[in-house]
């Protein structure tokens, strides 16, 4: 049996592929080596994941996850995984070459992420060849769920949001600024706090206010990402992520503004994933 999983920052998606053919998905929360300690880890799969599979049985894993971008981080998820899963061949990569490889299989391209934080790469069938530094929700991560949020909030505690923005805001998520900072600086995950406001701004996108947050994120991204991409005007650039799927008529606007060729949009990795591992 074989178990594929992709994993950001928020949820993990799974893929289990026995003999027969026969898929079964489910979701965690997300593993990320940069945010959770191992035990942490092992307690995900055990509480999380062992309902649906029995470790016993899988013979092979391909694990795609945020933060697995060093050789150190890899190890580490590989070592839980091998005490957990211990009849499977393990394979750790980043996310970034599960995105590649989910939107443009064995095909040269600009491999995106939009989601809850964001990354590129440019892809040349079988590795990645350039990779902008994707520098996390403090310092980068444009046109992310976290970036979209963190603009949100700012403009929401400087009184810049319009508002009828504000009152709506005001009586959805009623936010202190000592709340917020607290889930800041002090409790886990700070980038999916952040990017818990995509929902709102997506149920209010008609507002000019929030077409031009999302439009300026977007375009932030293209300028600061895709254009440092050899011959990126003659690339097709695909796309991966719940924030790219959202906003999709906004991110091919920004697209066209930039001189960009959009090809792909995927909400998850899962299903490119599958077709590239069955094949």
């Amino acid at each position: 049996m074989i178990l594929i999983a992709d994993s950001g920052s928020t949820k993990t998606e799974w893929c289990l592929i026995d003999n027969a053919a026969d898929r079964k998905i489910f979701n965690t929360i997300g593993i990320n080596p940069y945010q959770m300690k191992a035990d942490a880890i092992k307690e995900v799969l055990e509480k999380e994941l062992n309902p649906y599979l029995y470790p016993e049985k899988i013979n092979n894993i391909y694990f795609y996850g945020a933060g697995c971008s060093t050789n150190r981080k890899c190890q580490m998820i590989e070592n839980v995984f091998q005490d957990y899963f211990f009849n499977s061949s393990i394979e750790v990569h980043h996310d970034l070459l599960g995105a590649a490889r989910a939107l443009c299989g064995n095909e040269p391209g600009i491999a995106c992420i939009l989601g809850t934080g964001s990354n590129s790469c440019l892809f040349n069938g079988h590795e990645i060849e350039e990779n902008v530094v994707s520098l996390g929700y403090l310092l980068g991560d444009e046109g992310s769920g976290a970036h979209m949020g963190k603009i949100l909030l700012a403009d929401y505690f400087h009184g810049l949001l319009p508002a009828e923005l504000t009152a709506s805001f005001d009586q959805k998520y009623r936010p202190s600024i000592e709340s917020v900072l607290d889930a800041l600086y002090n409790q886990p995950r700070p980038s999916r706090f952040l990017a818990s406001f995509a929902p709102f701004i997506s149920e209010n996108i008609r507002h000019p206010y929030m077409k031009s947050l999302v439009s300026g994120c977007f375009d932030e991204f293209f300028r600061i990402n895709v254009s440092k991409y050899t011959n990126f005007k003659d690339t097709k650039v695909h796309f991966l992520g719940s924030i790219a799927y959202h906003f999709s008529e906004l991110l091919f606007e920004s697209a066209e503004k930039a001189g960009v060729k959009t090809d792909k949009i995927l909400k998850s990795a899962i299903d490119g994933l599958i077709a590239f591992h069955s094949n």
